[in-house]
């Protein structure tokens, strides 16, 4: 029989290669379920991984959903780092595409380029303000972070709903809720004529830099890291959890609404009802499947990217359901989860002769 032993130290070799194991149990059991479903499991697989790589493209169309994850990623894991659970980064999603999409509203046909900046800026502040909220009832009156930030979500979708649905409904748009188009100029910069791909792909890579230097190079990240895993002993060496609880959460407010604004300013060019796509919820698997690291997180955004893409292709193609995206999701998520037990505990055989020997033992002592 099999038995679980406690290692005298965390395993560096699993800590790695768990999310590995992870993906690779994550494929044989989707291989299992397109055979469940009579679909053929090669055509499954091409779908998931080599449809959204085999052209520019398509790795173009990669690029546009791995930056909003890898953001609000990057973001998320200076908050878990700290101890602070986020988990409402949709909701600061949101609201920053909201407050982009107010600024993008005001532009017209004389509006400068300088409107751009201006539309990224305040998708930061708007989700700053978002999770501000949950930092300032955490620290005032000690509400529990999960449950405020989660349920910002909602008050965040229904706000945009009220918008589109009303004051700022396109009233040429056909009754549709949805704003007039943005015009030209608040458009994101592309980065290739012809594809969707635009500056947000180096915004996310720069942001994924600084993130490195801020958590392994600087003072700052050093506390808010100490602060995470021994409270105790960062109140002894003068650190200041409330300052890191509030660093924590506005740092993933301002990427996420940064998210939003490249989001609403790029590839959607309005607001409608549809802006929460549920990227903020992806990016906690992302940020865990990437162990909280900058350069892990490149790498799980792509892959995370690459399952919504191959959700669509596998419901066009395959006639699958739109939510085997989040079943992906799902099990990476929960195979990580039980992956991760290698890492504290080695895998041990015992025989049933081994149990026996000292039994027999005792009773030959007897």
């Amino acid at each position: 029989m099999f038995k679980l032993e406690q290692r005298p130290q965390p395993s560096k070799h699993w800590t790695y290669g768990s999310p590995i194991l992870a993906l690779a149990i994550t494929v044989v059991i989707g291989v299992c379920l397109f055979a469940l479903l009579g679909k053929d499991p090669v055509r499954g697989l091409q779908a998931f991984f080599w449809e959204p790589i085999k052209s520019g493209y398509a790795l173009a169309e990669l690029t546009m959903k791995a930056t909003p994850l890898l953001l609000i990623a990057l973001g998320l894991a200076v908050c878990f780092r700290s101890n602070v659970w986020n988990i409402g980064a949709e909701g600061q999603f949101v609201v920053g595409a909201v407050a982009a999409g107010g600024i993008a509203l005001l532009a017209d046909k004389t509006t400068g380029p300088w409107i751009v900046p201006a539309i990224l800026i305040a998708g930061m502040l708007g989700g700053m303000v978002w999770a501000g909220i949950v930092a300032l009832l955490r620290d005032r009156f000690n509400a529990n972070e999960i449950l405020v930030s989660l349920m910002l979500v909602y008050v965040a979708t229904l706000f945009l709903g009220y918008l589109v649905y009303g004051p700022w409904k396109d009233p040429m748009g056909y009754n549709f809720p949805q704003t007039k188009a943005f015009e030209r100029v608040t458009q994101i910069p592309k980065l290739v004529q012809g594809l969707r791909m635009n500056i947000g792909v180096v915004i996310a890579l720069v942001g994924a830099a600084l993130l490195w230097v801020f958590l392994f190079r600087t003072r700052a990240g050093f506390a808010l890291q100490v602060g995470g895993i021994a409270p105790a002993a960062a109140r002894y060496a003068g650190f200041s959890s409330r300052r890191a609880l509030w660093t924590a959460l506005l740092i993933s407010g301002a990427t996420a609404g940064l998210a939003g604004a490249l989001e609403v300013a790029g590839p959607l060019g309005q607001l409608t009802p549809y802006v929460p796509a549920g990227y903020g919820f992806a990016a906690i698997i992302v940020a865990f499947v990437g162990r909280l690291h900058p350069v892990g997180m490149i790498f799980s955004a792509i892959l995370m990217s690459m399952f919504y893409i191959g959700g669509e292709l596998a419901q066009s193609r395959l006639g699958l359901p739109k939510s085997l995206t989040g079943v992906f999701q799902g099990l990476l998520l929960f195979t990580l989860l039980a992956c991760d037990t290698l890492v504290a505990y080695r895998v041990r055989w015992v025989s049933s002769g081994s149990k026996a020997a000292p039994a027999a033992a005792v009773k030959g002592g007897q």
